[in-house]
């Protein structure tokens, strides 16, 4: 008898569950360990001389928020010290975006740093990749509160998964692109890893810097 009502609590629980699922696929509430939320990619421009630039992304997910808004593109004025000004008279520092996609990114090459150093690997890592005192400093700012509080974090600059992922049209076409996006997976303990290879970036003419990233769960 009892092993009778056992099976019969199983049977229930195990009904219940399916239940549960069935709903939470039906109302969307189900997590996708394939959905990655691009967290703050931002785009600077740089010409030599004021110059009216549109920009449009054509990115293969989801975009969740833009400033200023998005469009069919953004155009803007640009000036070489990196102010844009929009068709209102509104300045802006850069253009922002963020989207949820389904990428994959590459880890087979990367670093594996301590939470406490990831401020001073992030100022060396993003010098040698090519960005400024100043876009390196947004960067880090926006990353670092996240970042140092793991015991390790797991990093690996992307290339083609990103730029893949979300191609950029800009006119006029700039002379020189840098495409700086991180992915980064929170660790309890250390892993071994080849270290990956950091391009530097010859940064000439009409300049155009993007630098954004993806916590990885």
């Amino acid at each position: 008898m009892t092993k009778y009502i056992l099976k019969r609590i199983l049977q229930a629980v195990l009904y219940l569950f399916v239940i549960v699922s069935v709903l939470f696929l039906l109302l969307g509430l189900a997590p996708r360990e394939d959905q990655v939320l691009f967290a703050k990619p931002v785009i600077y421009l740089y010409p030599e001389e004021v110059t009216d630039v549109t920009v449009r992304l054509d990115y293969t997910g989801k975009l969740t928020c833009t400033y200023p808004a998005y469009k069919d593109g953004w155009t803007v004025t640009a000036a070489p010290d990196g102010t844009l000004t929009d068709a209102s008279g509104q300045t802006y520092n850069y253009l922002y975006w963020e989207g949820e996609g389904t990428e994959r990114y590459d880890f087979s090459r990367g670093f594996c740093v301590p939470g406490a150093d990831t401020a001073a690997f992030l100022e060396d890592a993003l010098a040698q990749l090519g960005l400024t005192r100043k876009e390196a400093n947004e960067f880090i700012v926006y990353w670092l509160p996240r970042m140092e509080q793991s015991p390790y974090n797991l990093i690996a600059f992307q290339q083609e998964a990103y730029t893949d992922a979300a191609p950029l049209t800009v006119t006029p076409a700039p002379d020189s692109i840098l495409r700086v996006f991180m992915a980064w997976q929170p660790l309890e303990a250390p892993v071994d890893i080849p270290a990956q290879t950091l391009p530097a970036f010859d940064r000439h003419g009409f300049a155009l810097v993007e630098w954004g990233g993806a916590e990885v769960q």
